[in-house]
């Protein structure tokens, strides 16, 4: 159980002095449908005196929520938007480093045939567009054009918007040094229609556009062999990017300090169970998921990454973390350095 008290919980136990014992404290909980974090959902996996309130939506929703509204007790958060609160005198939420979303990014470089650019490095000089500027992948994917490409975030003109359907805003509002651009397009265009009639050069793109996997031939992907290209910059830098962590809310947490280190073992459990699920999926005689080689991509992900590929704590993160505060910073969405310590509440900082 957890100590502290609050109107909205039932306490039991001594009332002489202290903090009161509860025995049922009701949070709201909100993710997208990750299988990691599924357990918590469903009830598989507790928290010790907590009910949790299930809420699962996609992070279209979930992380506009988050950083203007705040509107659940524990939910999935941007971790780039994250930091840039931060860096503007706090969020609040405090997090812990059960990071439910990794993903790596050599794979959304695109460009329209024809146009020269022949690789991530002829984006310099260029109109590119990204869905918003502050997106974690487009974090992670301007930080490999530094470090890989020698590409600056300056040296691009970009346009922001909708990928290939919909409209798309910035979540948080930007401040950009003088002369930087970054431009919102027409609303109700989209990026991959703009890049197709010549008027953007490039894309970072968290998914595929609609129509490249349409086929397409007017839009090329730069890095075509993007796994081997992955596994060649994990061996380097040992970076799965992480993409998203789990916020709780400040209040909440200042009333019952043990629980983010219980959410947090709660979320290790979860996941725990996942990669269990997938390794008996993996290694059963049927075949009870709908992916040809799966045992082929499982094999080589041990090859190259080892048993615990998918880590949550902050001792075997914390130089990639560390990265995402400094490409913050250098791509002029930090408004100042963060430590990343200052993340995390202080009970996860041994995990």
């Amino acid at each position: 159980t957890l100590n502290g008290a609050s109107p909205t919980t039932r306490p039991s136990g001594d009332r002489h002095g202290g903090n009161k014992r509860v025995s049922h404290l009701t949070l709201t909980l909100a993710t997208w449908d990750h299988d990691r974090v599924m357990a918590l959902h469903d009830g598989r996996v507790t928290v010790p005196g907590v009910m949790l309130e299930s809420h699962i939506h996609p992070t279209s929703k979930l992380f506009p929520w988050a950083v203007q509204e705040a509107r659940f007790d524990i939910t999935e958060m941007s971790v780039s938007s994250y930091v840039l609160q931060l860096s503007r005198g706090g969020s609040d939420y405090t997090a812990i480093p059960a990071f439910v979303s990794r993903a790596f990014r050599h794979s959304g470089f695109f460009a329209r045939a024809g146009s020269g650019i022949d690789s991530p490095a002829d984006f310099a000089g260029r109109k590119i567009g990204v869905p918003e500027y502050q997106m974690t992948a487009a974090l992670w994917m301007r930080g490999i054009l530094a470090d890989e490409y020698g590409v600056a975030c300056d040296d691009i003109h970009w346009r922001t918007g909708a990928l290939d359907e919909g409209v798309r805003r910035e979540r948080l509002e930007l401040a950009l040094p003088k002369g930087m651009v970054v431009e919102p397009i027409t609303e109700g265009d989209t990026l991959q229609d703009m890049l197709l009639r010549g008027e953007i050069d490039g894309l970072l793109a968290p998914k595929p556009p609609q129509a490249f996997l349409e086929g397409n031939p007017d839009l090329v992907r730069l890095i075509p062999d993007f796994e081997a290209a992955e596994q060649s910059y994990h061996a380097k830098t040992g970076f799965f990017p992480i993409m998203h962590l789990i916020g709780i809310r400040k209040s909440v947490a200042e009333q019952y300090p043990d629980l983010p280190r219980a959410l947090y073992d709660a979320f290790v459990q979860s996941r725990d169970l996942a990669m269990a699920q997938l390794r008996s999926i993996w290694l059963g005689n049927a075949n009870r998921m709908t992916l040809p080689w799966l045992n082929s991509a499982m094999e080589r992900t041990l090859a190259s990454m080892g048993p615990d590929y998918w880590s949550y704590g902050c001792t075997a993160n914390m130089d990639e973390i560390n990265a995402i505060c400094r490409y913050s910073l250098d791509q002029h969405l930090a408004a100042g350095p963060v430590a990343p310590q200052s993340l995390f509440h202080p009970s996860v900082l041994d995990t």
